[in-house]
């Protein structure tokens, strides 16, 4: 029921920042734990970061630790995420996900996925 859509990708030099916005339709993410993974080209898909369904408690992937934050905005059904200090290894399709699932501590899977936006770092 719920669509996802993203925005914000594009390219930048390492060291840039950007902003990755996601807008939910069709139902309230509201009551869910939301959040981002992405996937490069040879690569298996990666958990980026997770919040919780208030906000109060987020998740993320080690690599980013430090330099991206999550955050959402439940009256206007939004995810987000902040990116700084990007490195080349950051590149990646980005997706948005709804009903995420955290097991031990890591970042594992979910139950609805936007289509994605490219995120592309130069050295």
């Amino acid at each position: 029921q719920v669509q996802l859509v993203e925005s914000g990708g594009g390219s930048v030099q390492a060291g840039g920042s950007l902003r990755l916005s996601c807008v939910a339709s069709g139902s309230t993410i509201s009551n869910v734990y939301v959040g981002w993974f992405r996937q490069a080209p040879g690569k298996e898909r990666e958990g980026v970061a997770i919040i919780s369904t208030n906000g109060g408690t987020t998740y993320y992937a080690d690599s980013v630790k430090g330099r991206f934050t999550v955050s959402r905005d439940n009256a206007k059904n939004t995810l987000y995420l902040q990116m700084n200090s990007l490195k080349p290894e950051d590149s990646a399709k980005y997706y948005c996900a709804a009903r995420c699932f955290v097991q031990n501590g890591a970042i594992w899977s979910a139950s609805y996925w936007g289509q994605g936006t490219q995120v592309t770092v130069s050295s």
